[in-house]
């Protein structure tokens, strides 16, 4: 195996977990009082530092959590309105030369059926998610030679390349394995978003129990500094995210704090978007349950999240079951995926019950993507498709420079609300139409006269009067 000695890191790479610190900060209970000065710094838009997250990981009141679930409720309000942002996973292949313990996808797995799209099959696939109303996706890699930068970039500019009567997809971000300096600038070139990258586990032992050493992945600090060597090649949109259920889930949350804190530190930006996935069942997969993630302890991480990192995206996948998602949504995250197939060609061929050989792990939501819609509607939620940041540059640095002063709300209701509205001509069901453009008139109703809210209108019935689509803001 080649090792981090052999490979050129990032101009900030070391080692910047510090166990034994992280810990110790998990042995001491909060008070009251510090419980309340760090909520209220976060409640002022100001990311908590390691030390300040590590006081609300230490509450013990069942009083002191729900005031901690308040204020995450609060600050969702503030900084992303009741917006969530929509995409699907679109796995390209499952051969991997790793052996993680938790992953179907493992080499020694015999039980998991191997295979990788074809040209051709990628083009399928998008044609049905496209046709099903989605415009934003995120590509699957298991790590193997074959997924190669140039591989992963022709995957990339293959999806961008598929039409549909007024639908394209808008923006593909890329969940695959850590590249160095070259790799991840010919990808970027590809116009991809969002480089995501999850460290699984931020505790050294667990990661080497889970992680065999004669694999790529085995090597601890070259995957820690993977998303640096990222920035530095002009990726400056990445995601970060851990594992839980690994190792405790208080230590990850620390983990993912410290990273985002390294990144912001050497590259003026943190991450974009943090992800919490939580372990669940896959084919061949025997699952150590010691540091199993409770519903509540869920929910809590959740909420410390938010508060730790205001500005950061939190992304909930279908992983988790429908009605846990729909609680969550109110005081954490962000972003989640919808109408999912996880099995590499399940938008084609998988019909509508789980095909556990050819998953990395069972999901716990398979509602269709219209459903999902309708019932964030119905929660007063705007489901945005928008990709128009990305695509005039606000990003990396620019983007926090919107986002921090509020400024970007002036962006994302309008931009929101007409990706809603190309999905209700175009994919909705009656149902979900009616009840989305109530939502709309509500929300215009909302907005303050002026030539912005006149612009918008004018936009929204273009779209539902004419061919015109992506008309962003």
């Amino acid at each position: 195996m080649t090792t981090t000695a052999n490979r050129r890191l990032s101009t900030s790479a070391y080692d910047f977990i510090n166990e034994p610190y992280l810990l110790s900060l998990l042995e001491r209970r909060s008070d009251p009082g510090e419980v309340r000065e760090v909520i209220a710094k976060s409640l002022a838009k100001e990311p908590l530092t390691v030390e300040e997250t590590a006081v609300l990981l230490g509450i013990s009141s069942p009083e002191l959590w729900e005031e901690v679930f308040q204020a995450a409720r609060q600050l969702k309000r503030d900084v992303y309105g009741n917006r969530i942002v929509l995409f699907a996973p679109l796995y390209i292949g499952s051969e991997c030369t790793n052996d993680c313990l938790y992953c179907a996808f493992r080499r020694s797995n015999r039980e998991v059926v191997r295979r990788t799209l074809t040209p051709e099959d990628i083009e399928a696939q998008v044609q049905q998610l496209l046709d099903r109303g989605h415009k934003r996706l995120i590509l699957v890699f298991g790590e193997h030679p074959t997924y190669s930068p140039t591989f992963i970039a022709e995957c990339v500019r293959r999806v961008y390349a598929v039409r549909r009567p007024k639908a394209n997809i808008r923006r593909v971000n890329i969940n695959a394995a850590p590249m160095d300096h070259e790799g991840f600038a010919e990808i970027k070139a590809a116009g991809i978003g969002t480089y995501q990258i999850f460290q699984e586990t931020y505790h050294h032992e667990t990661y080497a129990k889970v992680h065999p050493r004669n694999t790529r992945k085995g090597d601890y600090l070259w995957r820690l500094d993977a998303l640096s060597r990222a920035m530095e090649a002009g990726c400056d949109d990445v995601g970060i995210g851990a594992l839980f259920g690994l190792y405790d889930w208080r230590f990850e949350v620390l983990g993912l704090v410290s990273h985002a804190w390294h990144l912001q530190k050497h590259y003026n930006v943190g991450p974009h978007t943090i992800s919490f996935p939580r372990l669940r069942p896959a084919a061949g997969v025997k699952l150590d349950e010691t540091y199993r993630v409770s519903d509540e302890d869920f929910k809590r991480l959740i909420a410390v999240l938010r508060l730790a990192v205001p500005y950061t995206g939190l992304i909930l996948t279908a992983r988790e079951p429908a009605w846990l998602r729909q609680e969550v949504m109110e005081f954490g995250v962000s972003q989640i995926d919808a109408g999912s197939r996880i099995e590499v060609g399940g938008y084609t061929e998988a019909g509508d019950a789980q095909v556990l050989e050819r998953e990395q792990f069972e999901l716990g939501d398979l509602r269709p993507l219209d459903e999902v819609i309708r019932q964030l509607l119905v929660d007063g939620y705007i489901p945005s498709f928008c990709t128009a940041c990305y695509r005039l540059g606000r990003t990396g640095e620019h983007f926090m420079e919107f986002a921090i002063p509020g400024f970007i709300q002036r962006f994302c209701t309008p931009n929101a609300l007409t990706t809603l509205m190309e999905y209700l001509v175009d994919y909705a069901s009656p149902e979900t139409r009616a009840a989305g453009m109530k939502l709309i008139e509500s929300e215009l109703a909302k907005l303050p006269d002026g030539p912005r809210k006149n612009a918008l209108i004018e936009r929204l019935r273009l779209i539902q009067e004419t061919d015109q689509r992506d008309l962003y803001f």
